[in-house]
């Protein structure tokens, strides 16, 4: 088990984050011209390539697949991840500070939802939120899942609506999200930005990749409709930054002041 800060990585976990890197910094920097934050992305892969032994110049995705092919327990892993950790939130942080994060806007938390495993999850008044995620909540296939820029899941009720609309059988909570919010634009809702849930505060980090389990949901099994080059209909995953509790009908703050 690695560890940084309150938050705990599996070998698999850091694996798997690693061999994400490259998306994950992509769409962290996508539309937010910053050549601090760029310079940023240079340094860390300097490092990266200094520790894996990789010639300079190598790209953050072949460097987190290398770190992702790391063998066993590894010192080297364990450096490579809380650098790369450290620096996604550091770089979030830089681009705020150049006001490349959208406006404070709130909405509504309008259905909280868990499971055992699998989904559809099904509602809940309130949930109680860890660094690892919601307590209860149960991922079946746990290679895909549980990371702790994983722990919570959203998506947007008007996405919602918008797939009902075009004849697709969903739901909320039909596809795995844990908070289900609505009154947000959800184009804004990316990688980057921090949310206020309730008393939860999270950071966004990553879109999430559409699942073949979520399939009956979809006419013809069509699932890849949530992919984000589709347009700003993916759900998101975010990191606890502050553990709490949210019930139903809390505000959302996308960005809160402070």
């Amino acid at each position: 088990m690695i560890h940084i800060g309150p938050y705990s990585f599996t070998q698999q976990d850091a694996r798997r984050t690693m061999a994400n890197l490259g998306g994950l910094w992509a769409a962290l920097l996508e539309g937010r011209p910053s050549v601090t934050a760029t310079e940023a992305g240079i340094d860390l892969a300097t490092r990266l390539a200094l520790e894996l032994s990789m010639p300079p110049g190598t790209t953050l995705a072949a460097l987190g697949q290398t770190a992702a092919n790391l063998v066993g327990p590894s010192p080297t892993l364990e450096c490579v991840l809380n650098d790369v950790w450290f620096t996604l939130e550091s770089t979030s942080q830089l681009l705020r500070s150049e006001g490349l994060m959208p406006a404070t806007q709130t909405g509504t938390a309008v259905q909280l939802s868990t499971s055992g495993g699998g989904v559809p999850k099904r509602a809940v008044e309130s949930i109680e939120v860890t660094h690892a995620g919601v307590i209860g909540d149960l991922q079946r296939v746990r290679v895909h899942h549980g990371r702790p820029w994983q722990a919570l899941c959203l998506f947007a009720d008007e996405v919602i609506d918008e797939l009902r609309n075009e004849g697709h059988p969903i739901g909320r909570g039909s596809v795995g999200e844990n908070i289900t919010v609505s009154g947000l634009a959800w184009a804004d809702v990316r990688p980057g930005v921090v949310l206020q849930i309730g008393s939860v505060i999270a950071h966004v980090q990553a879109f999430a990749e559409p699942c073949a389990t979520t399939a009956a949901f979809f006419v013809g099994g069509d699932f890849n409709r949530m992919k984000i080059d589709r347009g700003p209909v993916s759900r998101v995953y975010a990191t606890v930054l502050q553990p709490g509790r949210i019930d139903t009908g809390d505000p959302v703050v996308l960005e809160p002041s402070g």
